[in-house]
């Protein structure tokens, strides 16, 4: 059974399943296995401790006591989140458990007040992008300049006053 935990983006469990974010990323990027020093520089030099408190969220997605995933929400101000650090592991994909996950970010998102979600993501990850689109985020333009930001996706919580 499909559970949530609202996590702390610093302990081992969310470190471990990170870690196989990064890896999966790191490895597409460059067409070959990520390196552990990839990994451990990219998880140091891309913090996710800020998906907590006032700042943000992150969530775990559980089956007994197997992580299946995570994703976060950052919140850049009172009314904007942004979808981040959105991983299924592959033995948990194509079974409903991104878009159940995004739903669960979605909405402690907006019992925090966000009405609107946005999220970047690579050209190379055309499952993510996918999942985005079916989930109902729709390409807009750019908001940030960031090196690995191909696309700039965006959905309405709320519908606007």
């Amino acid at each position: 059974m499909l559970t949530f935990v609202h996590a702390d983006p610093t302990t081992e469990a969310s470190r471990l399943i990170l870690r196989r974010y990064y890896d999966d990323i790191i490895g597409r990027y460059h067409g070959r296995p990520a390196t552990a020093a990839e990994i451990e520089e990219t998880l140091a030099d891309e913090p996710s401790d800020d998906l907590q408190g006032g700042t943000g969220a992150f969530v775990l997605a559980l089956d007994a006591d197997q992580v299946l995933g995570c994703a976060g929400v950052r919140y850049v101000s009172a009314e904007i989140g942004e979808l981040t650090r959105v991983f299924i592991t592959a033995e948990a994909r194509g079974r409903g458990v991104g878009a159940a996950l995004i739903g669960e970010v979605e909405r402690l998102a907006e019992q925090h007040g966000v009405r609107r979600m946005r999220l970047e993501v690579r050209g190379d990850l055309v499952e993510a992008q996918r999942l985005y689109r079916r989930a109902g985020y729709r390409e807009v333009p750019a908001f940030s300049d960031g090196p690995y930001a191909d696309h700039w996706m965006a959905k309405d919580l709320v519908a606007p006053a």
